[in-house]
């Protein structure tokens, strides 16, 4: 049975067209005219245990509404949510023993406590026994290297510090299912690699799902192995991270470092211009992106390496964010 499924959610909302002006303000009030906002539009998918997948997209495609109606903030116009065999909306209390999340800036730390003591309240909010949550403290404190904050008030602390407290405040309890949603923004290169490891160790040691939205498509493809990808509050692809780059990301880039190359080698890859194309050369380099669909990197080896001397070469995957780059564009 899927811990998370989800048919045919759909969310509007309803908003004051108000008008500009004195008179605009006052028919606003004596006839207030409405629009009808969609969210979300006919969401299906559905999630098993220990699943991490990125749910990605534009800004207002949907990404957040649809996290807020499966922890139960928001009721769907229509459709259905069950998570963990509980619809959301109508039990709360129960959903959110099961359930950790961290919305971006949004904190779930006591701005004036230490750090200790939040986790000591949640420890007393989520009843963990006391066992487990030490097991826990002194795990969550080591892989993310909290040693130093724990007696440190949450408004001293700086955002890469802070942001390392709130995902391990999410952990703590041992739920089933947390949501990230930017977990990464505005942190260093350091920070986010530390959170990334952290999650990943988690799900393989607790089997924890894990719904992760972000911007950053590095945190994708480094943690998930499964995107779903939503426009306009509708989900336009489903499917792992490698169905993805072999249906969308057609090219890959192959970099050459040559000496002695003749003066055919232009010529060789001008005739082939319909399988590779040149990005740049030099007497020392040449940087090729070839449709994979059409031609191997060792074809494409095969096919220079009579007109120069190859000395090394690096081959290079699309990026997820390439992709998802294209997909908007089309």
């Amino acid at each position: 049975m899927p811990i998370i499924e989800v048919k045919n959610l759909r969310k509007e909302y309803r908003i004051n067209d108000r008008k500009e002006g004195v008179r605009g303000a006052l028919l606003n009030i004596v006839n207030p005219k409405y629009i009808t906002k969609v969210a979300v539009e006919d969401i299906n998918f559905s999630l098993e245990a220990g699943e991490m997948v990125g749910y990605i997209g534009a800004n207002g495609a949907g990404k957040s509404t649809t996290i807020k109606m499966l922890t139960g903030i928001l009721t769907p116009t229509s459709g259905q949510v069950q998570v963990n065999g509980i619809i959301p909306q109508k039990n709360r209390i129960l959903n959110n023993k099961h359930i950790g999340a961290v919305f971006g800036q949004r904190s779930q730390l006591w701005w004036d406590l230490p750090v200790i003591e939040s986790y000591n309240l949640i420890q007393k909010i989520y009843e963990v026994p006391v066992e487990a949550y030490k097991k826990n403290l002194e795990l969550y404190t080591d892989l993310l290297e909290l040693q130093d904050l724990l007696k440190t008030p949450v408004r001293q602390l700086s955002l890469g510090q802070k942001m390392r407290c709130e995902i391990a405040a999410a952990f703590i309890h041992d739920p089933t299912i947390v949501y990230l949603d930017e977990p990464t923004i505005g942190l260093d290169v350091m920070v986010k690699d530390k959170i990334r490891t952290f999650i990943k160790d988690l799900n393989k040691e607790k089997n924890t799902t894990v719904i992760l939205t972000t911007h950053d498509l590095q945190d994708i493809e480094e943690v998930c192995n499964r995107v779903i990808i939503i426009d306009n509050g509708n989900i336009i692809y489903d499917g792992n991270l490698e169905q993805i780059k072999n249906q969308f990301g057609k090219h890959r880039t192959v970099q050459f470092k040559i000496k002695d190359s003749k003066p055919a080698l232009a010529a060789v890859i001008k005739e082939n211009e319909d399988m590779l194309e040149a990005l740049s050369q030099d007497a020392y380099e040449l940087h090729i992106k070839f449709d994979r669909q059409k031609i191997t990197a060792a074809g494409v080896m095969n096919l220079i390496s009579p007109y120069c001397e190859i000395l090394d070469l690096s081959i290079h995957e699309p990026s997820i964010e390439s992709i998802v780059k294209d997909l908007y564009r089309k």
